[in-house]
């Protein structure tokens, strides 16, 4: 006997069916906007809201038939049915929810999502209780299970068309109808080919038995429940989640991922446009005085006063701590420093926070599109560049991007990688001036002084690697290095008969942090064997007054041990001479900047001042950069014997000071 159909419930099957796949694909246009734990939320909620919704579909189009026999079910395996459309749903959405997507993908999940659609189908027609026989149709029932298993591949295919929108689009609309087709067409098209062998019934005119309506309402509630939950879950990402994920709750401006979101949907839209990054200055000494509560109290202020300055020119967010980035979109170069002035000004006017008058500046970067970068990243690192422009210049200013500067702090960058290895890779060595006495015509000292032979840059300079150094803390391991190799070296010269002078190493401030200067210095010298007076530390004026009380204890100590210390680039420093007389040093060096000019009047008379001074206190005097006859005429009737500077000699390698102390007959 066959069956015949309801065209209404047909028709509101296939409406309900189109409808749940629509509102399960929205919750997986999610997916690829998350990550971890949220991610497999979305995948969860469609699998369910798509299981669930066809499952319910299944049985209202059940009631579609007009069945000669009372139809009832098996509880057990209607939940199975349930359950094994849910999983392969989620199996499906799953394996083609992946940010690299191949053709393998949407092939396995449109067979997983197919067959969880057939294996759902017939395992809910054998939980119906009738007194019949059900016969399938084999071939009929295998081409409709192969066009729902083509008709999930299509759809699957579509829904790579808008799965990063989250909104309405056609495509997506396309995918739930023609999923929703399939669906239905399996359903029908398979309960039309089957054959019901009834046995024992009287009469053979179809009916519905009285539990259909009651059952229809039922599974239509459960579908309509499906949608509920799917518009709950849109609601929650719209309203939550999404202000969760895209605004930060300080300030309640863009963070990072409404930056992202925003320069790939609509910054670029414009011909050309103008990124700031704002950095607040001495932001964090307000943090560790007045507190953390106050300082962000002070950056909510701040957003108020940049959403004021800009208004609807542009769009704020906050990159995180006191960092703000502001994107202006239609934007001239001109316009930008313009509108960057007027936030500065805006900026430093004082805040008043709970009864404290607060006055901070700002820094600003700012980078130009198309001629920094045409996308985000390389927008963000050269208005980063400029930012750095600006605090390295003096902060509370504005500076533009530069190409030369940046091509400056790669390769800053790029050496500071490679010092972190070159004392490991024996990059390092010494070279030695000579110190001249200019009455005995004798070498009387040297000057150890660092270079870094880089292997691909050739000799970096000095005045190069060693702030890097300094500001690293790599100085430190380097001058632990220089001291063995320098004091090992000096040794040698003295067995061998070549010179016996001392040899003074520049310091760092970073070396008498820790307070192990001493134990350092007298190591070096007892493993090489060397007496401490052949041995004279270098120190700069600024060293000397930081931390003056530890910094002459250490020295203090050191002079006691015979280690000779003298004051380099004496006059150009930040000392008091009334502090002079404190500090434990053996010479004063004569900065080369007054040996240049030595001709001025100005600077002969400092010149003689300082050996003057030198002399009353007990102290040598060394004069630094000597070239010409005239300076060292010059040095010697003011005073002043020992000299050191290109005249006499250059800086050396060791092999060349062995052939130089030969030439000039050095005198041990």
């Amino acid at each position: 006997m066959g069956i015949h159909f309801n065209v209404w419930i047909v028709l509101l099957s296939f409406v309900l069916a189109a409808t749940v796949t629509y509102s399960a694909l929205n919750l997986i246009s999610q997916v690829s906007r998350s990550t971890g734990k949220i991610r497999r939320l979305w995948l969860i909620s469609g699998a369910c809201v798509l299981g669930c919704g066809i499952w319910a579909i299944h049985y209202v189009g059940i009631m579609a038939n007009r069945f000669p026999a009372e139809v009832n079910y098996y509880p057990g395996r209607s939940i199975i049915s349930l359950l094994v459309g849910v999983l392969f749903c989620y199996l499906a959405f799953r394996i083609t929810s992946v940010p690299q997507l191949k053709i393998w993908n949407l092939v396995v999940g449109g067979i997983l999502l197919g067959s969880g659609f057939s294996a759902m189908h017939y395992i809910g027609m054998s939980s119906m209780k009738i007194a019949t026989r059900i016969h399938y149709d084999i071939w009929i029932q295998a081409v409709a299970v192969i066009l729902v298993l083509v008709s999930s591949y299509i759809g699957l295919l579509m829904f790579q068309k808008f799965k990063e929108c989250a909104g309405f689009q056609r495509w997506k609309l396309y995918s739930a109808l023609f999923i929703g087709f399939s669906v239905t067409g399996l359903h029908y098209t398979s309960v039309k080919a089957c054959h019901f062998e009834y046995n024992n019934l009287p009469g053979s005119k179809p009916f519905f038995v009285e539990t259909d309506v009651i059952l229809l309402m039922a599974f239509s509630l459960a579908a309509l429940l499906m949608l509920a939950v799917s518009a709950g879950a849109v609601f929650l990402d719209r309203h939550v989640l999404e202000r969760m994920a895209y605004q930060d709750p300080l300030t309640e401006l863009p963070n990072r991922h409404g930056l992202e979101r925003y320069f790939k949907d609509e910054f670029f839209e414009s011909r050309s446009g103008a990124v700031f990054i704002v950095d607040l200055d001495r932001f964090k000494s307000i943090n560790d005085t007045l507190g953390h509560d106050i300082g962000d109290m002070l950056l909510q202020e701040v957003a108020v006063r940049l959403i004021r300055s800009v208004g609807d020119k542009g769009k704020i967010f906050r990159l995180g701590g006191d960092e703000f980035l502001i994107a202006l979109p239609d934007c001239t170069l001109e316009g930008a420093q313009e509108e960057a002035g007027h936030i500065m000004h805006e900026l430093k006017e004082f805040y008043r926070i709970q009864g404290n008058e607060l006055y901070v500046t700002a820094s600003v970067g700012i980078s130009m599109t198309p001629m920094h970068g045409t996308d985000r990243s390389a927008l963000m690192k050269a208005a980063d560049t400029a930012l750095y422009t600006s605090k390295d210049s003096g902060k509370n200013k504005c500076s533009v991007f530069d190409q030369e500067v940046n091509r400056h702090q790669l390769r800053r960058m790029s050496l500071e990688k490679d010092l972190r290895k070159a004392l490991a890779r024996s990059e390092f060595m010494v070279v030695y001036q000579p110190k001249w006495d200019s009455y005995m015509n004798v070498t009387v000292g040297l000057e150890a002084l660092l270079r870094w032979r880089h292997p691909e840059h050739g000799i970096i300079s000095p005045a190069e690697f060693i702030p890097i150094a300094e500001e690293t803390g790599l100085i430190v391991p380097i001058t632990y290095w220089m001291l063995h190799d320098v004091c090992s070296q000096n040794r040698f010269w003295h067995k061998e008969e070549i010179a016996n002078v001392p040899v003074s190493i520049n310091m760092s401030a970073r070396m008498f942090e820790d307070g192990s200067l001493y134990d350092v210095v007298a190591e070096a010298l007892t493993c090489a064997e060397l007496e401490p007076r052949f041995l004279e530390l270098e120190i700069t004026e600024s060293i000397a007054m930081h931390n003056m009380k530890e910094t002459v204890a250490q020295l203090s100590r050191l002079r006691l041990l015979g280690v000779r210390v003298s004051l380099d680039d004496f006059g150009t420093g930040f000392s008091s001479l009334g502090n002079l007389d404190e500090i434990p040093v053996n010479t004063l060096k004569i900065d080369q900047v007054f040996i240049r000019n030595s001709k001025m009047h100005s600077k002969k008379a400092i010149i003689s001042n300082i050996i003057a001074i030198a002399t009353h206190l007990n102290m040598e005097v060394v004069a630094e950069g000597v070239e010409t006859p005239e300076q060292i005429e010059l040095l010697k009737s003011l005073g002043c014997r020992v000299m050191q500077g290109y005249y006499y000699g250059r800086p050396m390698p060791v092999h060349e000071l062995g052939e130089w102390f030969i030439a000039n007959t050095a005198a041990s």
